[in-house]
């Protein structure tokens, strides 16, 4: 169905992301798909845990792992959380430009969490030859964070074209449920990635 202007009034009600019909649809399927995607995180958090002793005679987590470099990512990625929420707090108050403005932030933030995160596996691979193939514990690696780190680049890809395709319609009902939407979701991949780090990275280092 194409965008029709005149079905969206400019006055905005409160939660403008729930006053519709469509959106509260949005808001219901966004937890179901969700639901399932926790589904296949679990499974692949239980295979880590099953095979992160299995390394083959390689390199293990307590040899590889830097904290520094994890918790700077992990810090880009929870402030990242935050500017949503700051984006949402001025869709709720129709400040369509500082909503963008924060949404921008929010998606530059995760573009540094992803090179910081290519960095690490580059210095993994070249420092210490530990890649998808090298053991099990180095595939079951490689499956979790880079599964993870493919929902961050969906995620992106996701508001880079909300952005775009709204940048000339400002905020109405039709696209409030939109951006709602992508926040749900963008909150979803760093709760997910505060239990990679503690499940990877902090056990990991402590053996």
């Amino acid at each position: 169905m194409s965008y029709d202007p005149s079905l969206y009034p400019e006055v905005m009600p409160a939660e403008p992301e729930k006053a519709t019909l469509e959106g509260k649809n949005k808001f219901f399927g966004l937890w179901f798909f969700l639901g399932g995607e926790t589904v296949l995180f679990a499974s692949l958090f239980g295979t880590y845990l099953a095979l992160k002793d299995s390394t083959a005679g390689g390199p293990s987590g307590e040899e590889i792992f830097g904290l520094g470099l994890v918790f700077f990512m992990t810090m880009l990625l929870l402030t990242s959380s935050l500017t949503s929420v700051y984006a949402m707090y001025h869709m709720r108050n129709n400040d369509f430009k500082k909503m963008m403005l924060w949404l921008g932030i929010t998606g530059l933030l995760g573009v540094g969490f992803l090179t910081a995160e290519i960095y690490e596996f580059a210095h993994y691979i070249t420092e210490y030859g530990f890649t998808f193939q090298s053991s099990a514990f180095g595939s079951a690696f490689f499956a979790l964070v880079s599964f993870h780190g493919g929902h961050v680049v969906f995620g992106i890809a996701w508001l880079i074209t909300l952005m775009m395709r709204n940048a000339k319609r400002g905020l109405n009902l039709y696209n409030a449920p939109k951006f709602n939407t992508f926040s749900l979701y963008w909150h979803f991949v760093d709760v997910i990635w505060v239990f990679v780090f503690t499940v990877v990275y902090l056990m990991g280092k402590v053996g």
